[in-house]
């Protein structure tokens, strides 16, 4: 079992910055995915960043050049820092990873954090 734990939500003005951060505990396997989805109200989920054990990163078209993703192996954190905030990213932030025990991908979510842009 993984327990992921998010913090740094809030409310923001558009234009603004904020950085949000999850911190993992439980048998996180070495090898493994860790990022970060989004629910905007009334829609689905989606990608927003996503980063691997050795670095490799995956964003979505709207975070490209405007969110950067970073993890802390040692620490089993991942944080997402959020520029030049638009009132479309108003959402619930998710934390989420997936790794293979050699035989099945296992995923595990946070409970998620709200983030609200608006002036």
């Amino acid at each position: 079992q993984v327990h992921l734990v998010e913090s740094g939500g809030g409310s923001v003005q558009p234009g603004g910055s904020l950085t949000i951060s999850c911190v993992a505990s439980g048998n996180l396997f070495d090898v493994n995915v860790m990022g970060w989805y989004r629910q905007p109200p009334g829609k689905q989920r989606e990608l927003v960043a996503a980063v691997a054990t050795g670095g490799q990163t995956e964003y979505s078209h709207f975070a490209r050049g405007r969110f950067f993703i970073s993890r802390d192996n040692a620490r089993k954190t991942v944080s997402l820092q959020m520029n030049t905030l638009k009132p479309e990213d108003t959402a619930v932030y998710f934390c989420h990873t997936k790794f293979s025990d050699g035989v099945h991908w296992l995923e595990y979510w946070g409970q998620g954090t709200q983030i609200t842009v608006s002036s």
